[in-house]
């Protein structure tokens, strides 16, 4: 058997193996008029986007069918393998090739111009009907395969346009609380006092740094009359807008409170009482320092309620912590706190603060404590002022770049 008779033995079994419909004479002169060739790996038999007229049928190796993608790259369609055949739309249309077919292997290829081909298909209509068949289901798979990509595609979108829903939602919220943590700043610097009371005998000094854009301590020192001030620290539970207000509703009420009567322990009752009136937040609490400075008693009637134990320093350096018994306010009814009496003389330094200043944390974790605030008002400093900056800066230097955690609160009172 010579090798042209081998060629057309392969031929015919790789166009049967195509063409199983075809009629015995139909696929003889399919086999005379076909050609067999080699092709290495890699090579490309169809270009996308090329006008060719020639038809395959694979009888060795595979093939891949890839279209590109817009950024460069390609996508695969399909792989074709012997007895398969790709190619067919350019016989029966004249449009560009709407994919690529590379070898992915070596392989062997009959191939049938579009002139020859259409030679035989006016005289073989079951060969026509096997390749309109292949064409449609080729079609049809292409097809399925788009939508499927589209519907994915659409679920894609409609997931992204949910996202993006969902994102314009928290941008919305983020707006909304940034405008409403601006107005609780607002309403915190209100409370603030900008100036103290002239009286003489006392000057204050005061020094804050909320952890936030609101914080929950206050502060404040307001005369009473031409012999006494009242001194006032507390500190809110939460750092939100509702405590911003809890803040401006509990200074109110110890202003108002503390125009009816100098005994402490009476305005923090009362206090206390008309917070459980007026709030709705079971978990919303102040603590709260409140004294009464006697100028021409030269002594300070206060209560602790719940609140961090000031220190006074004497004008012999020694230090006294200023305890007594007390409750929070705002939560509970029934509040007991003790109210005591302690001496003043010239050159005594009140120092009420936050629990933010003991509470500060330092890059290896360790608290500032009261002992090093201790230390700090010993050293004795000539001014209400000097003192402040003096714990104020303490504080910042040991905190360096670790994070905030608690408002830094104090407030100084020089006996004078």
């Amino acid at each position: 058997m010579t090798d042209s008779d081998a060629a057309s033995g392969t031929t015919t079994t790789a166009l049967h193996v195509a063409f199983n419909r075809v009629s015995p004479d139909d696929l003889q002169r399919l086999r005379q008029v076909a050609t067999l060739k080699h092709y290495p790996i890699d090579t490309v038999l169809c270009h996308e986007g090329e006008i060719e007229h020639t038809f395959y049928v694979l009888h060795t190796g595979i093939v891949r069918i890839t279209q590109r993608l817009s950024d460069g790259g390609e996508r695969l369609l399909a792989l074709r393998g012997p007895g398969e055949f790709f190619g067919e739309m350019a016989l029966v249309d004249d449009a560009p090739r709407s994919a690529s077919v590379t070898a992915a292997s070596e392989v062997q290829v009959i191939e049938i111009t579009d002139n020859i081909f259409d030679q035989v298909l006016q005289h073989s209509p079951s060969l026509a009907m096997t390749l309109l068949s292949q064409a449609y289901a080729i079609l049809r798979d292409t097809m399925r395969q788009q939508i499927g990509e589209l519907e994915s595609k659409n679920e894609e979108l409609r997931t992204a346009y949910r996202e993006l829903q969902a994102a314009q939602a928290e941008l919305l919220q983020s707006a909304r609380v940034k405008r409403d943590l601006e107005v609780a700043a607002q309403v915190q610097r209100s409370i603030l006092p900008l100036d103290f009371p002239t009286l003489s005998g006392v000057t204050f000094a005061a020094r804050a740094q909320p952890a936030r854009e609101v914080g929950g301590d206050f502060y404040d020192a307001f005369q009473l009359d031409d012999r006494h001030i009242g001194i006032l620290i507390a500190d809110v539970s939460d750092k939100s807008i509702q405590a911003a207000f809890f803040m401006a509703i509990s200074r109110a009420l110890f202003m108002t409170e503390a125009r009816r009567t100098l005994s402490p322990r009476d305005v923090v009752n009362a206090v206390n009482e008309l917070l459980l009136d007026v709030s709705s937040d079971d978990n919303m609490f102040v603590t709260a320092f409140y004294g009464v400075l006697h100028m021409d008693l030269r002594q300070l009637n206060y209560v602790r309620a719940g609140h961090d134990r000031p220190m006074l320093l004497h004008a012999d350096g020694t230090v006294d912590i200023l305890d007594g018994a007390g409750r929070f306010l705002g939560m509970l009814g029934g509040l007991r706190v003790e109210e005591r009496t302690v001496a003043l003389h010239t050159g005594d330094r009140l120092v009420a603060y936050s629990d933010g200043v003991p509470d500060a944390i330092n890059p290896a974790g360790e608290r500032f404590g009261v002992e090093r605030l201790r230390a700090i008002v010993e050293a004795g400093h000539s001014t209400a002022a000097a003192l402040a900056d003096a714990i104020f800066d303490g504080v910042r230097a040991f905190q360096g770049d670790a994070p905030q955690f608690d408002d830094i609160t104090l407030l100084v009172a020089a006996i004078d």
